[in-house]
């Protein structure tokens, strides 16, 4: 195809849809992508308007993850006929052909393309815009029908995508880091999304700052693996955490997700006395056995996991803590599930977010030779949600009646109010539109009639 200049003004007045699938982080990618585009004049498609452009942002975290991003794409495509459809994240990244070659898919783009999306989409637009209409042209119309898969080998991705937004949300999402190193048996991300990278924290500063000039009160700081933070800068995770406690303006700051073994003490301690820092923290667990631990190749065993979580608690006993655990994982025997059944059970932790194991081409994990039955991951993942109802429940109920500080979003007319207080409890209020990303006092009562709210009254 014949490069061409590219005229900005080509999104002028165009409509988009957005549809995001997996992580916190994809969310927030696709915000800014999102906000890109507005500088471009693009809005956003209302619900069941056709839209001119869509934009997919996959996730590949399972095979049923695989399987959703194609349906959506199918989706999207049906319902926007003609629409100019781009799709990135990380089931671009490791199957970008495939996705290319689904009718009606115009550009796909990997993890080191994904920072680029509005200049390449505007190239290919215009490229599409100049191409001449006459029967001479038919070879390169042909030519065209496929979709142009852009992507480099994982080695080979080196960007940082900056992020910062809260799509329709009152927090802010602010990504400091991408990638990942660790290479555990079960996972494709590093292959997805590269090496472990990130901005200076000087520029997630200025994020922030920004933050607050806008209004925002509290930043979700998300990412691949955090608390690896600073290999592109020669900084720290810690660095970073007390630079931001810094930043006037911001209320609440929360740790998405950190691995045990770069959670450190001296993080803990500082979040406990901190300025900012909510009382909250979401840790990956993945097993709480010593054996398939060391079968996923991760990097702690149950004895510091264990530790991480009474020093937590010990600073700061009101602390929500949120757990990932995958069941199934090849070489997860009967007896080893149960153990660590047994371990998580006897953890103080608020609730688990259970994944049940899906084989991953290209993984290590296949390697291993004891295989799950599909029927019994079902039965070991219906038996830790259950567990994670029991604790959840137990927390919230521990709170009733007392009063903790919420900050309420904003919700559709006739509708609850609902907010999170400081140690990440759900609690709703009847609507009243000028608390709107305001930080209130409340005392929470019963659960709400869904069961998945504390209702809660203003003071």
């Amino acid at each position: 195809m014949q490069r061409v200049m590219i005229d900005s003004s080509i999104l002028q007045g165009k409509k988009a849809a957005y549809f995001t699938l997996g992580c916190k982080l994809n969310f927030a990618e696709t915000s800014t992508i999102g906000l890109q585009l507005r500088e471009y004049g693009v809005t956003t498609a209302a619900k069941g308007e056709r839209a001119d452009i869509c934009v997919v942002n996959t996730c590949s975290v399972t095979e049923v993850a695989d399987s959703k991003c194609r349906q959506t794409i199918h989706k999207m495509v049906k319902q926007h006929p003609g629409a100019f459809v781009v799709v990135t994240g990380c089931y671009a990244q490791l199957k970008p052909q495939l996705i290319a070659d689904i009718e009606g898919v115009d550009l796909v783009l990997g993890a080191e393309q994904k920072g680029q999306i509005v200049p390449l989409m505007m190239e290919h637009l215009s490229n599409k815009a100049s191409a001449p209409a006459d029967d001479s042209a038919s070879a390169t119309e042909d030519a065209d029908k496929k979709g142009v898969a852009i992507a480099v080998p994982t080695k080979d991705i080196r960007s940082f995508a900056p992020s910062c937004s809260h799509g329709n949300r009152t927090r802010y999402f602010l990504k400091v880091q991408d990638g990942c190193n660790y290479y555990c048996t079960y996972c494709t991300i590093p292959i997805a999304r590269g090496r472990s990278r990130n901005g200076s924290i000087d520029s997630m500063v200025e994020q922030a700052r920004q933050v607050a000039a806008e209004g925002g009160k509290e930043i979700v700081i998300t990412g691949v693996n955090i608390g690896d933070f600073g290999h592109s800068t020669d900084e720290t995770f810690f660095d970073l955490v007390k630079a931001l406690d810094a930043v006037e303006g911001i209320e609440r700051y929360r740790i998405s997700s950190i691995e045990p073994n770069l959670l450190t003490d001296e993080i803990i301690e500082y979040v406990a006395k901190s300025r900012a820092f909510m009382p909250h923290f979401h840790i990956p667990l993945q097993s709480g056995s010593d054996e398939v631990l060391r079968l996923m190749h991760r990097r702690y065993d149950t004895a510091l996991f264990r530790y991480k979580i009474e020093k937590v608690k010990a600073l700061m006993p009101d602390a929500f803590i949120g757990v990932d655990v995958i069941v199934g994982t090849r070489g997860e025997r009967p007896e080893l599930f149960e153990e660590a059944r047994q371990f998580i059970e006897s953890l103080d932790v608020s609730q688990l977010h259970v994944f049940s194991y899906s084989e991953r081409p290209g993984t290590k994990a296949l390697e291993i030779p004891y295989a799950v039955r599909p029927e019994v991951k079902h039965e070991r993942s219906q038996a830790l949600l259950a567990l994670s109802e029991q604790k959840t429940r137990a927390f919230y109920e521990k709170y009733m009646g007392t009063v903790r500080p919420v900050l309420l979003e904003h919700a559709p007319k006739g509708r609850q109010m609902h907010g999170f207080t400081d140690n990440y409890i759900r609690v709703e209020i009847p609507n009243r539109e000028e608390l709107n990303n305001c930080i209130v006092n409340v005392k929470l009562g019963g659960w709400n009639a869904k069961g998945d709210a504390l209702k809660g009254e203003l003071l």
